[in-house]
């Protein structure tokens, strides 16, 4: 059985016992996290689809730590004009989900 979920504007195919990075969420203290956001759902028989979203069909998931990607550098600059460079650097923060169970209600 697997399950596609959006989260952070992005979709992520899971499993049972899958590991996934999502963008940073805010669950506080909490040590699970229940994703809602259900779009697709297929056992080895039968296929259903939301519109958009399935009602009641939820993934359950601990959380098991945050970590950051590298750093990503964008330098802007116009040649022949001396005071038109530009530096910014982000690093994205990342959630490490584990996936416990899919529900369907």
């Amino acid at each position: 059985m697997y399950a596609i979920v959006e989260t952070g504007s992005k979709q992520y195919k899971v499993e049972k016992n899958d590991t996934i990075e999502v963008e940073k969420l805010e669950p506080g203290k909490a040590k699970e996290v229940k994703l809602d956001k259900v779009l697709f759902i297929s056992d080895t028989k039968d296929a259903t689809m939301g519109n958009p979203y399935i009602k009641g069909a939820y993934v359950l998931c601990d959380i098991l730590g945050e970590k950051r990607a590298k750093k990503v550098i964008s330098f802007k600059y116009r040649r022949r004009h001396a005071s038109s460079k530009k530096k910014i650097g982000h690093r994205q923060s990342y959630v490490m989900l584990k996936v416990k169970e899919i529900v369907v209600v």
